[in-house]
């Protein structure tokens, strides 16, 4: 059976994707194709590069800082100031791509189309109005982008809109692939040799009131993203749904608890996964 593993976006939740991934391996459960969006971009492109688990997270926790670490909070203050935000004003998400191909230059790997393993990373193209999917699979489409550097797709995927500034990358451009497709199972199931696939997500819902503009923001953003991916979870094989409802986007702090409750939330259900996979 070819299991294929899409993740969706989360920010530093992602680092509970690694977490599951863990568990995955420990209990027979091999991933032989893989999707991710935004933070999910970043799994997914680490995975594909031969990475093992360890490595993963310690490429979250040495880059968090510098690639999650601004919050969003100075774009309230900025707004309440000026009354608007020009791009340049935006963080960009240079260093995150810098980070992925550094990562992709260890393994000897430059670009999306060198990977062995079949990948999808979803973008948004603000001008064409359309999903963009970065792959090393030959699927038809002129939406599809094989010939990209490593890093320039995960960048593309995981520029959080009002976060960062968009990326401009030849006639397009990008911001969050979350806008379009935050958890990747359509797509993934182009792929031939796929046989089921298994999606991991995220509980967000949070039942308390919301007393800050920030706190709002984001939390609207996540019931949004939840509603947007109620089609790609009737899609999947099986799902998982990681509870880290007291985790915001860019709690750069909470990066080893999503890390532990990716993997023991996972090996709670893992007998249910298997049987829905096998």
């Amino acid at each position: 059976m070819k299991i294929g593993l899409a993740l969706s976006g989360g920010g530093v939740r992602g680092a509970a994707h690694i977490g599951a991934i863990k568990a995955l391996q420990e209990n027979g459960i091999e991933i032989k194709s893989i999707a991710g969006t935004s933070a999910g971009s970043i799994v997914a492109a680490l995975y594909a590069l031969g990475y093992t688990t360890n490595e993963m997270i310690s490429f979250f926790r040495y880059f968090a800082k510098s690639v999650m670490g601004i919050s969003p909070k100075f774009l309230f203050n900025s707004m309440r100031e000026e009354k608007s935000i020009k791009l340049r004003g935006l963080a960009s998400s240079l260093n995150l791509e810098q980070a992925v191909q550094d990562a992709a230059n260890v393994k000897g790997i430059k670009k999306i189309k060198d990977l062995k393993i079949p990948i999808i990373i979803p973008a948004t193209d603000l001008i064409s109005d359309r999903e963009i999917v970065f792959t090393n699979q030959k699927l038809k489409g002129d939406y599809y982008i094989q010939n990209i550097e490593i890093g320039k797709a995960v960048r593309a995927s995981a520029t959080f809109p009002g976060m960062y500034a968009p990326f401009e990358y030849k006639e397009y451009q990008f911001v969050d692939g979350g806008i379009f497709d935050n958890l990747p199972v359509a797509e993934l199931k182009k792929i031939d040799d796929v046989d089921k696939v298994l999606a991991i997500k995220f509980d967000l819902k949070s039942p308390r009131k919301q007393n800050t503009m920030y706190n709002i923001t984001m939390q609207s953003i996540d019931l949004m993203q939840e509603r947007l991916m109620q089609d790609s979870v009737k899609l999947a094989d099986s799902l998982l749904t990681i509870n880290l409802r007291d985790v915001k986007v860019f709690n750069v702090d909470k990066i080893d608890f999503c890390y532990e409750q990716g993997y023991k939330q996972t090996l709670e259900r893992i007998d249910e996964i298997k049987e829905q996979l096998m």
